[in-house]
């Protein structure tokens, strides 16, 4: 899931969260908003760390050649 699908998340669950007054038998909206809201922000958290690790720069493996050697 990258970023955009993340912050919808955390709109949809802050909508259904605090911006509803559904009632419905067997599920409680507000918590359902909730727990959107949770893994959305868990999913930016998650996706910050692999874009920082992504952008760690190695320095490229190099081979030094001598001059000292002779060729036949």
């Amino acid at each position: 899931m990258g970023l955009g699908g993340c912050i919808i998340l955390i709109g949809a669950g802050a909508i259904l969260a605090f911006a509803t007054d559904w009632e419905l038998d067997s599920v409680n909206v507000d918590l359902v908003g909730w727990i959107m809201m949770i893994v959305g922000i868990i999913g930016v958290f998650v996706y910050a760390s692999v874009i920082r690790r992504r952008r760690m720069l190695v320095p490229p493996a190099t081979t030094v050649v001598s001059d000292d050697e002779r060729h036949l």
